[in-house]
């Protein structure tokens, strides 16, 4: 009888772990689907891997100005953080001095609260020039 309950209480712990394992391993993989990318980036011309992909068209750049409204208003248009706003000639006058050269570089490299590219991550290098160049323009 006491032989029968030891092999009872074995089977009992074995059956305990089998099912923690078991838990365990689903929750490895809910975790692991939370943390799995919402889509992919891919460039025209690029074959994507997985499901419903967010296609970035390579080509013509886009408007300076609308890259502006869509991107750069939010703080260039309030001053935030110490933005200069387009128009503000006072404002842009001692950066202009400096040049395009370093207006761009901050620009693409970020400067102070700005960050890199502004928040067009998405932007190509002429495309954040022709910007700059285009607030600059609209401030003198």
């Amino acid at each position: 009888m006491e032989m029968k309950r030891v092999v009872a209480g074995i089977a009992a712990v074995a059956l305990m772990a089998t099912a923690a394992v078991a838990m365990a391993s689903k929750r490895t993989e809910a975790i692991a689907d939370r943390l799995a990318p919402v889509g992919e980036i891919c460039m025209a011309g690029d074959e994507c891997t997985g499901g419903a992909a967010i296609t970035v068209a390579a080509g013509e750049p886009r408007d300076p100005a609308e890259i502006y409204q869509t991107k750069c208003f939010s703080c260039h248009n309030t001053g935030v953080g110490g933005a200069p706003k387009v128009g503000d000639k006072a404002a842009w006058a001692p950066r202009i001095e400096k040049g395009m050269d370093t207006l761009f570089k901050n620009a693409w490299e970020g400067f102070n609260a700005m960050p890199p590219r502004g928040i067009c991550m998405d932007c190509s290098e002429e495309e954040i020039r022709s910007t700059v160049e285009w607030m600059v323009s609209e401030s003198t």
